[in-house]
């Protein structure tokens, strides 16, 4: 239902919930709508000043992390939003729009590149205020008492971000949890998805980390599930996908004990033709198998038309020392292909304490929020700044089988990573792969809904393209260069169709994919699709939570405000 429709909700009726929900339903303008009337004025300015802070983006009901996707999505305002502050507001804001047949969107984060927590004429459940984080000595799930062993954890609602877990969980509190590597995605999306962070190849996905989840469901319900409690919500919820069961308002997840160093190599790295740098896509691939193809590297290189690899790699485990070490001989055959190569940016590998991995101060990387008011562990990564804003031409994803890494299928891989390169640059993501990683992390992500492919993977390679200043509507910028986004997203579907031929049918991280993916059930979730169809079935037959490829929606249009006939 639409605003125009007849039967939407009277002005009594959205009073009503207003009053209900304490004052905490506001209608919704578009981010910069200020600037639509006056463009000098304070309002737009303010907006154009800080519409580079990812904090800020989400502190907007109307709030994207990126501006849009070529040809998918536009961000658009809901006609409401419910500012919930616990999971009874919620319940009433589900009710409200099941009762009135209304498009529902849930955000937290606003992080999602697919625009899944954007539409318009749409009721917003907006759980950004909804912040807290609560660690636990020692829990167990309501209803596990006596069957399962407590363990040490940390709670967060809906609206937290993963710096607010960080600098609970290990700056502050010495301690290690699994979560995302954007400091500020939120962690309920992410949960919901599976979630990599860089140490991921160490300690599996944010989902296989999940120990109970409040929810609320489609019927109204406020649910505690966990492996005692529904558990086949409970499973779903560990990337099924976000906003398509219910809504999440908060989360148990478990801490692990925080190794003493994290650390990492860099350098960048140009061949001087093609041939050498086949060469050292090879040596590279190679050295990965044999010295990094384990639990404690992590992270990426990056592969251009440039003839480029850039190495940012993470570790965890090991000292200054042992990390130095590890990469020796990578750097060593580098330092004697010097006719062939030319060393860009430093080589160099090393560790450090640990608990500083997330703190802000002394960090040269880290940019702060400068706002007045926002808590002072406010900040995000240097390198996520690009994201902010982004207007996205195109984007895919595929997982590398592991078994590509063994001798005798190398060289198809170096192939096909070589010929992808010459379309797009590839972002290989050694940490969203878990194939290295020890038995127990491979075990527990077995029992998250993901697409089992990820354990058997040892990467995922992104390809993606967009453009900066961002594009919101009634942002005063230029006009997008369709034909050459256009073209981006085509080189981008060249290069994925080049690593498809060596992995075919290898699956889709939903988070990090193609927005016009048509084989989306099978890539994103394969085998598991089926059970969380009908799980989807039993806790939301009446299909309140849609979002695009979002498990059920194939029942809707693509806008989610029409039921397709069954």
């Amino acid at each position: 239902m639409r605003p125009s429709d007849p039967n939407w909700p009277t002005a009594a009726s959205w009073a009503k919930l207003k009053e209900n929900v304490g004052g905490n339903l506001i209608e919704v303008l578009s981010l910069f709508e200020a600037c639509k009337a006056e463009p000098a004025g304070a309002a737009c300015l303010d907006a154009l000043k800080n519409v580079s802070n990812p904090y800020w983006i989400g502190d907007q009901p109307a709030g994207t992390e990126v501006s849009g996707w070529l040809g998918a999505w536009t961000p658009a305002p809901s006609a409401y939003a419910l500012r919930a502050r616990n999971a009874a507001d919620v319940a009433l804001g589900v009710n409200f729009a099941r009762d009135n047949n209304l498009r529902l969107v849930i955000k937290g984060g606003g992080h999602s590149y697919s625009g899944t927590s954007n539409a318009p004429d749409s009721l917003l459940i907006w759980t950004r205020t909804m912040n807290k984080v609560t660690l636990h000595d020692s829990f167990v799930g309501k209803g596990c008492e006596g069957r399962v062993a407590p363990v040490p954890a940390v709670s967060a609602e809906a609206g937290a971000v993963w710096m607010n877990l960080y600098n609970t969980v290990t700056t502050q509190g010495g301690r290690y949890v699994q979560g995302g590597g954007c400091l500020t995605v939120g962690v309920a999306g992410l949960v919901q998805s599976g979630g990599f962070g860089v140490f991921s190849k160490g300690f599996g996905t944010a989902a296989a980390g999940l120990l109970e989840a409040e929810v609320v469901t489609a019927d109204g319900r406020v649910r505690l599930v966990n492996a005692c409690s529904d558990p086949d919500l409970f499973w779903a919820l560990k990337g099924g996908g976000g906003g398509t069961f219910g809504v999440v308002t908060r989360l148990t997840l478990r801490t692990q004990e925080l190794p003493k160093y994290f650390g990492g190599a860099g350098g960048r790295i140009k061949a001087r033709a093609d041939a050498a740098f086949r060469r050292l896509i090879a040596q590279f691939i190679k050295f990965y198998h044999e010295k990094l193809f384990n639990p404690h590297w992590g992270e990426q290189i990056k592969l251009g038309a440039d003839n480029v690899l850039d190495i940012s790699m993470t570790c965890h485990g090991l000292d200054n020392a042992q990390a130095a070490e590890t990469w020796q001989p990578f750097f060593d055959w580098v330092k004697a292909s010097l006719q062939d190569l030319t060393v860009l940016a430093p080589l160099g590998a090393g560790a450090g304490d640990s608990r500083r991995w997330w703190a802000i101060e002394g960090k040269s990387n880290m940019i702060r929020d400068t706002r007045e008011g926002v808590p002072g562990n406010h900040a995000w990564s240097e390198g996520d700044q690009g994201e902010c804003g982004a207007f996205l031409h195109g984007y895919d994803s595929l997982w590398l089988p592991g078994s590509l890494l063994q001798a005798q299928h190398q060289a198809r891989l170096v192939d096909a990573l070589f010929a992808a390169s010459r379309h797009k640059l590839l972002r290989v993501f050694i940490n969203k792969g878990l194939a290295g990683a020890p038995l127990e992390v491979l075990e527990a992500t077995r029992q998250t809904a993901m697409n089992p492919a990820v354990v058997e993977a040892f990467a995922l390679v992104i390809i993606a393209d967009g453009e900066q200043p961002p594009a919101y509507p009634d942002m005063p910028r230029t006009a997008v260069d369709l034909a050459a986004a256009q073209l981006n997203a085509h080189n981008i579907d060249l290069a994925a169709a080049e690593l498809r031929r060596v992995a075919p049918g290898s699956g889709s991280y939903v988070s990090e994919s193609n927005y016009f993916n048509r084989w989306w059930q099978k890539e994103y979730w394969g085998e598991n699709y089926s059970r969380l169809r009908a799980i989807k079935t039993k806790y939301d037959p009446g299909g309140l939570f849609f979002v695009h490829h979002g498990v059920g929606s194939e029942d809707w249009s693509h806008d989610g405000f029409t039921r397709l006939a069954q």
